[in-house]
């Protein structure tokens, strides 16, 4: 699947959760939790420390107490009586707006001359809770805005939601062009805890976290500096559709994770790049920044390899995961923001000659979605515009 893009992206914004685990306890409440003899121990640490990630957030303080001062699970070996699909979804409820809301407030603080009640759509992902009406509701609520404001929900896509959500504003701005589209992703990964000895739950239960990103969408740039949106590809592997999937189960939501995701990836990725970059005429010369979805060391290792790149290269998605781990679709855009912060600061520059960001996120499917973005300065914008301006004098004066 093939489109053209002009949206902006004008602001990003991200959120955590307070509580928050090093990499280490986490693997020791596991080890603990499941019981494991010294030798099962040892593994498990090592898989934790292989991840490359340090810390994790999660709306849920059991996981940054001992047993037997849980809230919300039991205290009683081997935490029995489970806890449901039905409490994990309350929990959903109670937590994910006021965090979709802080990654909304720190959107808008970093475009200080957006108005917010200027919104016209908004468009909510999630794969880690469902329940109408939704948050897309609370939102609007919460902020105030117009009860006409457009509605879209994309759910249970996985990783690459995000992807689906910015095409949607894409389409929404060119279609509409004084729409302003926000885009905000919220994920609560770790409401799904799955006490099995599976390496398939070892290996979520080693990667995944909470967080929410919550991005604006217009049809012109702002002055200062912008993303433009340039073109989206999208394919499937159906030969990988049993390496990842994710499943409602009575206790959560069960996710699948095998370890040949990498090796999918692996023969996917350089025809799905080849593929996006000739429709924009460009090669992976014309490439300045990228911006992968951690969905973890091996998965941008395989990448890495397949395009010639080094981890530097990649450095930007290896400090989300480090930081946050894998929060699932809101996660890419961490690794957009961080990008946007350091342009924004000048501990980067744009290459005028490259300015442009390479970006993939992969989900059950297999699904490898990724698009290219232009970044855009000061300069650059007033370029465009003033480029802009002439183009439409001149038609003006031809007809």
């Amino acid at each position: 699947m093939r489109s053209q893009s002009d949206g902006y992206i004008n602001a990003i914004g991200t959120a955590v959760p307070d509580f928050y685990a090093s990499q280490q306890h986490a693997a020791e409440f596991m080890a603990d939790l499941l019981q494991f003899d010294e030798r099962e121990r040892r593994r498990l640490m090592t898989l934790y420390r292989y991840t490359r990630i340090e810390k994790r957030h999660t709306v849920m303080a059991d996981y940054t107490r001992p047993p037997g001062e849980f809230t919300f699970y039991p205290n009683t070996p081997g935490m029995e009586p489970f806890p449901t699909v039905s409490q994990r979804m309350g929990v959903y409820r109670q937590e994910a707006v006021p965090l979709a809301l802080k990654a909304i407030h720190n959107c808008f603080s970093s475009y200080p001359d957006f108005d917010p009640q200027t919104i016209t759509h908004l468009i909510t992902v999630s794969c880690t809770g469902l329940y109408a009406p939704g948050p897309d509701i609370e939102i609007i609520e919460a902020l105030g805005l117009p009860t006409t404001t457009q509605r879209l929900a994309i759910n249970f896509m996985g990783c690459y939601g995000a992807f689906n959500g910015l095409k949607a504003a894409n389409a929404i701005v060119r279609a509409e062009p004084e729409a302003k589209v926000l885009v905000v992703c919220v994920e609560l990964c770790t409401i799904h805890f799955q006490k099995k000895t599976d390496t398939d739950y070892l290996l979520s239960n080693a990667l995944f976290a909470d967080g929410s990103a919550a991005v604006l969408v217009e049809s012109k740039p702002r002055p200062d500096q912008s993303f433009r949106l340039r073109s989206f590809y999208c394919d499937l592997l159906p030969e990988g559709k049993d390496a990842m999937a994710w499943h409602v189960s009575d206790f959560g939501f069960e996710m699948t994770l095998t370890a040949e995701v990498p090796n999918h990836i692996q023969r996917g990725i350089g025809q799905l790049m080849h593929r996006l970059l000739t429709q924009c005429d460009l090669t992976l010369s014309d490439i300045g920044q990228y911006a992968l979805h951690p969905g973890g060391r091996r998965i941008l290792e395989v990448i890495e390899a397949e395009l010639g790149i080094t981890a530097n290269d990649d450095r930007y998605a290896y400090n989300v995961l480090r930081q946050y781990g894998n929060m699932s679709s809101a996660t890419v855009l961490f690794v957009l923001k961080a990008i946007w912060e350091d342009l924004h600061s000048g501990a980067a520059e744009v290459d005028t000659n490259r300015p442009n960001i390479l970006s993939c996120a992969f989900g059950p499917g297999l699904t490898l979605e990724a698009m290219v973005l232009e970044a855009l300065t000061q300069e650059s914008v007033l370029s465009s515009t003033y480029a802009t301006s002439e183009s439409s004098n001149a038609l003006s004066l031809a007809l």
